[in-house]
C-alpha cells in the first residue's frame, strides 16, 4: 500500500465524490470546489478544491458569499497537497481563521489490531440513544475542554436517520464515562472514519484510545470497508504510528463566520 496511491484514492472517494454526511445535508460541485451545506449544527464547509492561482481568489470570494447568504458560518478544509501553493496565505487574507493542523492519516483496517484489551473494570457500551449520546458529548468535553454539544446533535440526527453510517461507543468505569469515540461509515467506499477519540485526563496512559481504535477498526473491517482513516492530533499520530498508519498528508481547518 503506496501513501500516493491511498490519497489519490481517498481524494476520490471522500473528498471529489462526497456524500452528505447526515439529514438535511446536501454536496454540489460548483465549478472547481465541492462543498456540503445543511443545518447550523452541522458541518458546513468546502470538502475540495481544485483551484488554480489564476482563479482561487474567485472561488474563495463564491463559497464567502454562498454561506453568508445561507447565514452560515463555515470551515475551509485545506490539505497539505492542495492547490495552489499559497491557497493558505489566500484563505487568511479573504478572513478565514487558521486552526490545528492535523495529520491524515490511514491504514488497512485487515493489517491493524482488532482485540486490545481494556484497562480492567472498564467496560464498552454501545451508543444508540440520547442517554449514550449525553455520556458522549460529557467525555468529549471534559477530554477536550470544548463546548461540544453540536457533536451530540449530529450524532443524534444520523442515530435516528441513518444508523447505519455511524457507530459510536462509550468506555465507562464505576458507572463513569471515561472514554469516548465514533465510527463514521462511508457507503460505497473503501474508507472509514475514526472520530472523536478522546480520554478523560485521569485515565490516560492505560490503553483505552488504542482499545476503541480496535474496536471500531474490528466493525470497519466487518462493515466491508478495506481502509480505516483519521485526522491526527499531535497526541494521537504517533500512538497511530506504532499501530500501523501511514501519513498521507496534513489537513487544516481554515474558519470563517459571516
Amino acid at each position: 500500500m503506496e501513501p500516493q496511491h491511498l490519497r489519490d484514492l481517498y481524494d476520490r472517494q471522500l473528498r471529489r465524490e462526497a456524500r452528505p454526511d447526515g439529514p438535511g445535508c446536501r454536496v454540489e460541485r460548483v465549478g472547481p470546489v465541492v462543498r456540503q451545506t445543511g443545518p447550523a449544527h452541522a458541518w458546513n464547509g468546502v470538502l475540495w478544491s481544485g483551484l488554480d492561482a489564476a482563479g482561487a481568489d474567485a472561488a474563495i470570494a463564491a463559497q464567502i458569499a454562498h454561506y453568508r447568504a445561507a447565514g452560515l458560518p463555515f470551515e475551509w478544509k485545506l490539505y497539505g497537497h492542495d492547490g495552489p501553493a499559497d491557497l493558505a496565505d489566500r484563505l487568511l487574507a479573504a478572513g478565514f481563521t487558521a486552526e490545528d493542523p492535523e495529520t491524515l492519516m490511514a491504514a488497512e483496517a485487515a493489517a491493524l489490531p482488532q482485540d486490545v484489551p481494556l484497562p480492567e473494570g472498564v467496560e464498552l457500551h454501545a451508543v444508540t440513544d440520547e442517554a449514550g449520546v449525553r455520556q458522549v458529548v460529557e467525555v468529549h468535553e471534559r477530554a477536550f475542554g470544548t463546548d461540544s454539544s453540536h457533536i451530540g446533535r449530529q450524532l443524534l440526527d444520523r442515530l435516528a436517520a441513518d444508523p447505519d453510517t455511524v457507530t459510536a461507543v462509550v468506555a465507562v468505569a464505576a458507572g463513569e464515562p471515561v472514554s469516548a469515540a465514533r465510527l463514521e461509515l462511508c457507503p460505497g467506499t473503501d474508507f472509514a472514519g475514526l472520530w472523536g477519540g478522546g480520554t478523560v485526563e485521569a485515565w490516560r496512559g492505560r490503553g483505552l484510545y488504542r482499545a476503541l481504535v480496535a474496536h471500531r477498526v474490528r466493525i470497519a473491517a466487518a462493515r466491508g470497508h478495506r481502509y480505516v482513516q483519521v485526522d491526527a492530533a499531535d497526541t494521537s499520530r504517533p500512538i497511530l504510528q506504532r499501530l500501523g498508519f501511514l501519513t498521507l498528508s496534513t489537513t487544516t481547518p481554515y474558519t470563517y463566520t459571516p
